[in-house]
């Protein structure tokens, strides 16, 4: 018998990370969404048939919505469904935070990307962030800091 009890905070409940967003954007700030999703969808992520790679948000009438993320549908989806993999998908919010978002968006140029996708209380939650394009010069900078980083580590570990 396991005697292993896993605690609320400690389950792996991550289904999808989106790496390349933090490698072109500068990541201000960061919040916490809800989904709107179908059963099939729900059935999908559980299994971990989502991407984020290429997803993005966009604000309109008030609202904010998650355009380009592909949760590809199962084998044993239902038949009396057309499932589509690609559909826009509105995120919750509460009206304060995208009152917040709009303006970041609107006026000082930001743009809200996905982070990462994640399981909260049984729930769909996806990790939004209000970010700022880098530029080239800017990446590798980013790159050479990391690669000195890890540089440093070796050499402490060898001492």
């Amino acid at each position: 018998m396991n005697n292993t009890k896993k605690k609320p905070g400690q389950t792996n409940s991550t289904i999808a990370v989106n790496k390349r967003a933090r490698h072109d954007y500068f990541i201000e700030d960061t919040l916490e969404a809800g989904l709107v999703l179908q059963g099939w969808e729900v059935k999908s992520l559980r299994a971990g048939r989502v991407q984020i790679n290429e997803a993005y948000i966009m604000l309109k009438d008030g609202e904010a919505y998650l355009f380009g993320a592909h949760v590809t549908p199962l084998q044993t989806a239902s038949t009396h469904i057309n499932p589509d993999p690609l559909r826009s998908r509105k995120l919750l919010l509460h009206s304060k935070e995208v009152d917040r978002l709009f303006g970041a968006v609107e006026r000082k140029g930001y743009t809200i990307v996905p982070l990462k996708l994640y399981w909260k209380n049984s729930m769909a939650k996806i990790e939004i962030g209000l970010a700022k394009g880098k530029k080239l010069y800017d990446k590798r900078a980013t790159e050479k800091e990391r690669d000195w980083q890890r540089q440093k580590q070796r050499i402490l570990r060898a001492h």
